[in-house]
């Protein structure tokens, strides 16, 4: 009997994009009135949770305000249902939950709330299958789908809050379209977990 894992992840997206500006200089022996171009004076964000099972994206789904253990539980027991009535029943009936260590998904209350919605079906710290602290190069969102949909979502420049909510969901159409390139990041899983484990835990090369 198969199984299925929902991994599950947040982001943020700012409306200036991912303009790092840090490693920006311009070297000359005199002042040469240089200036760095900022797409804002104004910094805003959204706070974007998404979720991938076998070859479906699940989402996207803003979380206004501040994250906190208490937000999030609300949101497991009031949104997720909802975000998951397109999840086939036979693939609901059998999936594991994945999230990582973020200090919201680690309150008392929402291990509670696991143990109660998915006893012996969830993975996390804390939770009855552990997931490794800062492991980026282990869930599918984080080595594939986050950077594919930002791509998309700043292939040109986003300028009202409204305006980049737009062009989030559209970026999350379009890869929920994809469902090929969704199964074979998730298939990846597999791979990436040998490799981590060869490793011995430490950096390894990225594959899919």
């Amino acid at each position: 009997m198969n199984c299925y894992i929902l991994f599950t992840d947040e982001v943020q997206f700012n409306r200036d994009g991912v303009n790092n500006t840090h490693n920006s200089h311009v070297w000359a022996d005199e002042n040469p009135l240089a200036t760095v171009e900022s797409n804002f004076q104004l910094r805003s964000s959204v706070n974007v949770w998404c979720a991938v099972l076998d070859d479906q994206l699940i989402g996207p789904f803003i979380l206004e305000g501040r994250l906190t253990g208490e937000a999030y539980l609300r949101f497991l027991q009031e949104e997720l249902p909802r975000l998951l009535e397109d999840v086939l029943l036979n693939k609901r009936g059998r999936m594991y939950f994945q999230h990582d260590g973020a200090p919201p998904h680690f309150s008392c209350e929402v291990r509670n709330f696991l143990n109660y919605r998915f006893p012996a079906r969830w993975i996390g710290h804390g939770g009855p299958h552990n997931w490794p602290v800062r492991s980026p190069d282990l869930s599918p969102l984080d080595y594939c789908v986050w950077g594919w949909m930002k791509e998309l979502v700043y292939s040109v420049k986003v300028g009202m809050r409204d305006a980049l909510l737009g062009r989030i969901l559209d970026a999350a159409d379009c890869i929920r379209n994809s469902q090929r390139k969704l199964q074979q990041a998730t298939c990846a899983v597999h791979n990436r977990a040998a490799a981590c484990v060869a490793a011995s835990s430490s950096i390894f090369k990225n594959q899919l």
